[in-house]
C-alpha cells in the first residue's frame, strides 16, 4: 500500500471514530470485516497516533480555527486536519508541506473546494507557528 492510500485509510478511520467513539484497533477489526480493510503499519500507526494524541491536537485546531469552535468544523475537515496535525507533530520524517498537501487532498475527495481551502489555511498557520517556535 502506498504511503498516500495508507494515510487515506487512516483518514477514514479517524473519521469513522468521529462517530462511533471506539478505539482504532476495534475499528479496524470491523473495517477488516466490513469493507475488506488491508492493514497497513503506516496507516495503524497514523490513525492509533492521531487518536491517541486528540488532547493535543484538538486544542492546537481549534486555537488556529479564528472565529470557529470545533463543533462548527465538519467531521470529514475535522479528521483531515487532526491526521495532519499528528504528522507534523510527531512523524518527524514527514514534510510540512507533504502533510498538508495530503490533508488538503483529502478534503478536495472527501469534502469541497471550501473545506480544502479551509483546512489549508489553518494547517498552514500551524505549520509555520512551529516552525517559528523551532527556531526561537
Amino acid at each position: 500500500m502506498k504511503r498516500s492510500e495508507a494515510r487515506e485509510q487512516a483518514f477514514i478511520l479517524l473519521f469513522e471514530k468521529s462517530f462511533l467513539g471506539e478505539e482504532i484497533p476495534d475499528i479496524i477489526e470491523a473495517a477488516k470485516i466490513g469493507r475488506d480493510l488491508t492493514e497497513d503499519p503506516f496507516m495503524n500507526r497514523l490513525a492509533a497516533g492521531a487518536a491517541e494524541h486528540l488532547e493535543t491536537i484538538d486544542p492546537l485546531i481549534e486555537k488556529n480555527c479564528i472565529g470557529w469552535k470545533k463543533q462548527r468544523i465538519s467531521r470529514v475537515a475535522l479528521a483531515a486536519m487532526r491526521l495532519c496535525c499528528y504528522e507534523l507533530l510527531y512523524e518527524e520524517d514527514i514534510p510540512a508541506s507533504v502533510a498538508i498537501n495530503e490533508a488538503v487532498e483529502l478534503a478536495k475527495k472527501f469534502a469541497g473546494e471550501e473545506d480544502a481551502s479551509y483546512i489549508n489555511g489553518v494547517l498552514g498557520t500551524i505549520a509555520r507557528s512551529r516552525e517559528e517556535a523551532g527556531r526561537q
